[in-house]
């Protein structure tokens, strides 16, 4: 069998997949990310909902759902949505750490079946620590079936500085 990744240095130096090393300073506001699409099963809302043991009647039970919901089916949990719409997002970057959310809203039900995608944009950022400075990124969750906003928050990341001097006499 021929191994053409034998060397493990050589291996080591060959960068991660989908690991980001941006620092503050190669951010600018006003950025926007998109992600790419992901559907929700079925499968993957149940099992959410028992690992939560939160069987609520419009997420777990169809019958009711379908007879005396307000949706006339059955929805994904707001929180199965928050998790996989930031998730679509996720882009390793060893520089950033999560500070919080904010302003977290579920706009519209999702259902299952639906495609989801996420947008990012980078809303402000400012010097804050002595190491790292302080973004806050809106995050919009889109319903791609009919192109409806069904989330949005914002996530206030911290970010290391290049050189903290120039980071911070910059803004």
């Amino acid at each position: 069998m021929i191994n053409p990744n034998a060397d493990p240095v050589a291996r080591n130096k060959v960068p991660v997949w989908n690991q980001d090393v941006k620092l503050y300073e190669d951010y600018e506001v006003g950025e926007v990310d998109r992600s790419i699409r992901r559907t929700i099963s079925e499968g993957e809302v149940m099992l959410f909902s028992s690992l939560l043991v939160d069987l609520h009647p419009y997420v777990a039970d169809d019958i009711f759902a379908r007879d005396e919901g307000l949706f006339g089916r059955r929805i994904v949990p707001g929180a199965l949505v928050f998790g996989y719409g930031m998730g679509l997002m996720a882009h390793n970057n060893v520089n950033t750490f999560s500070y919080g959310y904010d302003r977290l809203r579920f706009i519209k039900p999702v259902f299952i079946g639906d495609t989801i995608y996420t947008m990012r944009t980078l809303l402000r950022k400012e010097p804050k620590y002595d190491e790292m400075g302080l973004f806050t990124v809106s995050y919009e969750v889109f319903r791609a079936d009919d192109e409806q906003i069904v989330l949005y928050c914002e996530h206030l990341q911290t970010v290391k500085y290049r050189d903290a001097a120039t980071a911070k006499g910059a803004s």
